[in-house]
């Protein structure tokens, strides 16, 4: 038996309990969990914006080590260190072989059954088929990425979500290029990734909005030449600091229908809009035909940053490590199981940006 964060029913608190993980099937690995973030779509997952079978272990967005591992794994050895990744791609259906691992048919086939059970029998789901707020989890084994021995989980923990669909969102779906203007919306985890990637690509304005005013010294932090707060002055802000154009690229890392327009607008003639949050399946936006013609813009959905984590994850640590992309500076609470209902009331409140569960020693230099 570990011990995880367990929620009991959409809406309720979140409770630390004894659960009995099985032992890894064939091609499955048992991981110790070293850390993990808190993510947005944890809280959505928590309070019913996004569908999630109850009673589960949230959490997808962890460090840990291979402590077990089932019959034909190949890509880790137990004693490894790993990085969770919530959306693992099968390598074989119709996306992954057209290079679209983040849009794979079967991601979700570990989150559908249940993987483990409370201690009276109960059946009990991994939230995103990683269950990472728990002191162990079991899943696929393409459901980790190899991490160096040298690596301190505490601080790469972060990995499996943030920076992945941040960076990525910046690296892969946009193709932000050397001396563009961008626009970040919501600066959360995601969107101050999205921010340092920008940075990291060269862009000449970067323009970080929220509602909340303590986040526009995160941003300016993380890399952003300039902050707006959000409201009905912000178009106008951001024109003013974009030549009277707007950003040549705009990313909604909220997601819903006054972000996702507000992000449209904010955008130039001929410009690029990525949204990146999880809205609600009820939050629709409108469009003209005539303003889809005029403006000649692109709406990108994205789904993971269209990453692709065995290629990507090496190359952010190779960032990380040359000090160009500041971990670090991405965490700014740190907490335990039992604080996770305290987490998610700080990302309600828009405090901080991401907070991390200490679940055991990270170890290591990185």
């Amino acid at each position: 038996m570990v011990r995880a964060a367990v929620l009991r029913e959409r809406g309720g608190p979140i409770t630390v309990d004894e659960i009995v993980l099985p032992d890894p099937g064939p091609r499955q690995v048992r991981v110790r969990l070293a850390a993990a973030g808190v993510c947005h779509s944890d809280l959505s997952l928590a309070n019913g914006t996004l569908r999630q079978k109850t009673p589960a272990v949230l959490g997808h967005e962890g460090a840990g080590v291979v402590v077990a591992a089932g019959a034909e794994v190949t890509r880790v050895s137990v004693g490894e260190k790993v990085v969770l990744n919530w959306s693992p791609s099968c390598g074989t259906c119709w996306f992954c072989r057209e290079g679209e691992p983040y849009l794979c048919e079967h991601t979700d086939d570990a989150a559908a059954e249940p993987y483990a059970t409370l201690t009276d029998g109960t059946p009990i789901y991994a939230a995103l088929g990683t269950g990472a707020f728990a002191e162990e989890t079991v899943v696929g084994e393409r459901a980790v990425v190899p991490l160096p021995a040298d690596t301190d989980l505490e601080r790469v923990a972060i990995l499996g979500c943030a920076v992945l669909t941040g960076a990525g969102a910046v690296f892969h779906t946009a193709g932000v290029r050397k001396g563009q203007s961008v626009a970040v919306i919501g600066l959360g985890g995601i969107g101050l990734c999205a921010i340092q990637a920008a940075r990291i690509r060269g862009a000449e304005t970067i323009i970080g909005i929220d509602v909340t005013s303590e986040k526009g010294d995160l941003a300016l932090e993380h890399g952003a030449t300039a902050f707006v707060p959000a409201g009905d002055e912000a178009l106008t802000a951001v024109r003013e600091l974009t030549g009277g154009r707007g950003a040549d690229h705009v990313f909604d890392c909220v997601g819903g229908s006054a972000t996702t327009r507000t992000a449209w607008n904010a955008s130039r003639r001929g410009g690029t809009v990525t949204v990146v949050g999880v809205g609600a399946k009820t939050s629709t936006v409108e469009f003209s035909a005539l303003e889809l013609f005029w403006f000649g813009r692109t709406l990108h959905g994205c789904v993971y940053g269209s990453t692709d984590p065995d290629r990507d994850v090496p190359e952010l640590l190779d960032l990380a490590r040359a000090g160009r992309l500041d971990l670090d500076a991405l965490r700014t609470a740190t907490t335990d199981l039992h604080g996770i209902d305290e987490a998610f009331a700080a990302l309600g409140d828009g405090r901080g940006a991401r907070t991390v569960i200490r679940i055991a020693s990270g170890g290591g230099p990185q």
